[in-house]
C-alpha cells in the first residue's frame, strides 16, 4: 500500500475499475484556466474518474473560469471530447458523463478582476463552511492579479486552498517573488504546490518499501549502496511548447523539481511519523545535505546536451531549433546528466546520478538503487562480472517496483551457472487493489481532503533552486554550451562517461 493513510478502502468492483468505501468530498472547486491544456488534459480526466469510483459527492460545484466565449453547452462538449481519449480515462461511460456533468459551471470572466469574482461568489460561492479549492491552470505571471482579485472579491477564507503548477520561477529570486504574491494573501499552509511525480503509486510506495520492511531499511546506507540512478527520459520534442522551453531548458523544467524530489524520497531519514509536516522536513534535510559544486565539480560532473535530427521509434524527427515555432539558433540544453552528492552519514561516498533529457531512445522514468558487489565471490566465473543486485522502482510507461538478484540455472549441473533473475514487488496486477489511481486523481483528491503531504513547501522549493543556481551560474560563467546529441540516442557521449570513468554503467530500460 502506499505510505498515504487513505480513508479509504479498496475493493474490486469491475474489470477496469476500483470502487471505494469513503466520505464522499463535498468542496467547491474553482479551476481559473479552465478552458486550458491542463484542465482539459489532467483536471477534468482526473476529476471524472474520481467521480466514477465514488470519491465526490453529488453537491461538489466544479466551476470552470476563462475567457474563451463559449456556451455552457459547448464547454461540456469540449470536456466530453477529451474525456473521451484520454489514457487517465479507462472506460467512458455516458451514463457517469451525464451525471458528472451536471457538477460542471462554465463562467467566461476575467479572473484578474475582483468585481467579476464577486459575482461568481454571489451565484456560485456564498456558503462559507464549505471548502474553497483554487486551482490556478494559469501562468505564474498572472498569479498576484488573480490572488488580489480573489482577496478582493472575499474568497479568500480560512478554508480556502490554493493550488499552484511547478517549476515556479527561474530561480530562486524569482521563485521568492512569485511566493511573496501568493503567501501575501494566503497562508504557507493553504498553498497547494503540485509536482505530479510524487503522486505516482510507485513513488509513494517507496516510503513503505522502506520503512515498512524490516530487510531492506537496514541495507539503505553506503555500507550496502554503490549508487544511486534517477532517470526521466522523454523520446518528445519540445514541439507545441517550443518557446516556454526555451526560456527555462531541461535543468530549470525536470532537475529543479521532479528529480531533486525523488531524490529526496530515496534518501531521506525516516520521518517520526506520517503527518505533512514530518515527512516534508526530512525531505528539506536532503535539500540542505546536497554538496554545493564548485567550478570543477560543474566541469567534472556535469553534462548537458541539445538534439539534433534523428529518429525515434523509427520515425524520423528534427532537431531542436528545427521544431515547430523554434528559432535558428538556442543555447537551451534539452539534455542534463550530473553526479550529485548528499553529505550525512547515510550516504557520504555514494554518487546519485540524475540524468534527464528530450528526443532519448524511450520513454520511461526510473529510480535505480545499486547494491554493492558481494565482498567475496565463491562461485568464480559461475558469477557474471557486472551483475549487482538492483532495486528500481519504475514510475512510466508502466508503475512496477523490481528486484534483481541472482539465481542457479535450473538442472542437476552443481556448477552450472547463475543468472539474473527479477522479483516483481509491483502490486499492478492485485486483484485485490484493482486499476491504480493516476497521480492527478491522488493529489486532487488529496488538496480537496486538505492532506498537503505530497506538495511541496516553500522552503523545499527554495533550497532546490539554491542547489541548481549555483550550478547554472558556473555554467553562464564558464560559457557552457550543450553539446549535440542525435535524437533517438541515449545524449551525449559524455554522459556516457560521466559514469564509465566511475567504473559503473546508466542502467537502460530493457
Amino acid at each position: 500500500m502506499s505510505f498515504l493513510l487513505y480513508a479509504v478502502t479498496l475493493a474490486r468492483d469491475s474489470g477496469n475499475t476500483f470502487a471505494t468505501r469513503v466520505n464522499r468530498l463535498n468542496c467547491d472547486l474553482v479551476i481559473i484556466g479552465g478552458d486550458g491544456d491542463l484542465a482539459l488534459r489532467k483536471l477534468y480526466p482526473a476529476l471524472y474518474c474520481l467521480w466514477v469510483n465514488d470519491c465526490l459527492s453529488a453537491e461538489m460545484r466544479i466551476l470552470a473560469i476563462a475567457r474563451r466565449d463559449l456556451s455552457q453547452q459547448e464547454f461540456l462538449e469540449r470536456v466530453r471530447s477529451w474525456l473521451e481519449k484520454s489514457k487517465a480515462v479507462k472506460v467512458f461511460s455516458a451514463q457517469a458523463w451525464e451525471e458528472f456533468s451536471t457538477l460542471i459551471h462554465y463562467a467566461m470572466l476575467d479572473a484578474t478582476c475582483g468585481d467579476a469574482l464577486d459575482q461568481v461568489r454571489r451565484d456560485h460561492l456564498q456558503d462559507t463552511q464549505r471548502d474553497l479549492v483554487v486551482y490556478l491552470a494559469t501562468p505564474p505571471q498572472i498569479f498576484a492579479p488573480i490572488c488580489g482579485a480573489l482577496e478582493s472579491a472575499q474568497l479568500v477564507r480560512p478554508n480556502t486552498r490554493i493550488v499552484v503548477e511547478k517549476p515556479l520561477g527561474d530561480d530562486r529570486e524569482s521563485f521568492l517573488a512569485i511566493n511573496h504574491q501568493l503567501t501575501r494573501i494566503f497562508d504557507e499552509q493553504q498553498v497547494y504546490r503540485i509536482d505530479h511525480y510524487l503522486g505516482k503509486e510507485t513513488v509513494q510506495n517507496l516510503l513503505a518499501l522502506r520503512f515498512a520492511n524490516t530487510f531492506l531499511e537496514p541495507l539503505w546506507n553506503n555500507k550496502y549502496i554503490d549508487n544511486v540512478q534517477i532517470t526521466v527520459s522523454e523520446a518528445i520534442g519540445a514541439s507545441g511548447r517550443w518557446e516556454f522551453y526555451d526560456e527555462a531548458g531541461a535543468m530549470r523544467d525536470m532537475v529543479q523539481n521532479h528529480l531533486l524530489q525523488l531524490l529526496c524520497l530515496a534518501a531521506m531519514e525516516p520521518p517520526a511519523h506520517l503527518e505533512p509536516t514530518a515527512v516534508r522536513n526530512e525531505k528539506l534535510k536532503v535539500l540542505s545535505c546536497l554538496r554545493p559544486m564548485d567550478d570543477h565539480a560543474v566541469r567534472e560532473n556535469t553534462v548537458i546536451g541539445q538534439y539534433t535530427a534523428g529518429a525515434v521509434a523509427g520515425e524520423p524527427v528534427p532537431g531542436y531549433c528545427e521544431e515547430e515555432g523554434a528559432q535558428a539558433q538556442s543555447d537551451t540544453e534539452t539534455f542534463v546528466a550530473l553526479k550529485a552528492h548528499v553529505d550525512n552519514w547515510r550516504w557520504a561516498g555514494v554518487p546519485f546520478y540524475l540524468r534527464t533529457g528530450k528526443r532519448l531512445s524511450r520513454q520511461y522514468s526510473e529510480i535505480v538503487i545499486e547494491f554493492k558487489q558481494v565482498a567475496h565471490s565463491i562461485f568464480g566465473t559461475r558469477l557474471p562480472a557486472g551483475t549487482p543486485n538492483r532495486l528500481i522502482i519504475r514510475l512510466q510507461p508502466d508503475e512496477t517496483i523490481s528486484l534483481e538478484l541472482m539465481n542457479k540455472v535450473a538442472g542437476l549441473d552443481a556448477n552450472a551457472p547463475l543468472r539474473k533473475v527479477t522479483l516483481d514487488l509491483s502490486f499492478s496486477q492485485d486483484s485485490a487493489l484493482g486499476t491504480t489511481p493516476d497521480a492527478y486523481q491522488r493529489l486532487l483528491f488529496d488538496v480537496m481532503r486538505n492532506n498537503p503531504t505530497l506538495f511541496v513547501r516553500a522552503d523545499e522549493v527554495e533550497e532546490a533552486w539554491k542547489w541548481v543556481d549555483g550550478i547554472q551560474s558556473v555554467w553562464q560563467a564558464m560559457g557552457k554550451q550543450p553539446e549535440p546529441y542525435t535524437a533517438g540516442s541515449w545524449g551525449p557521449s559524455r554522459a556516457i562517461a560521466l559514469i564509465a570513468r566511475d567504473g559503473r554503467n546508466w542502467h537502460e530500460y530493457p
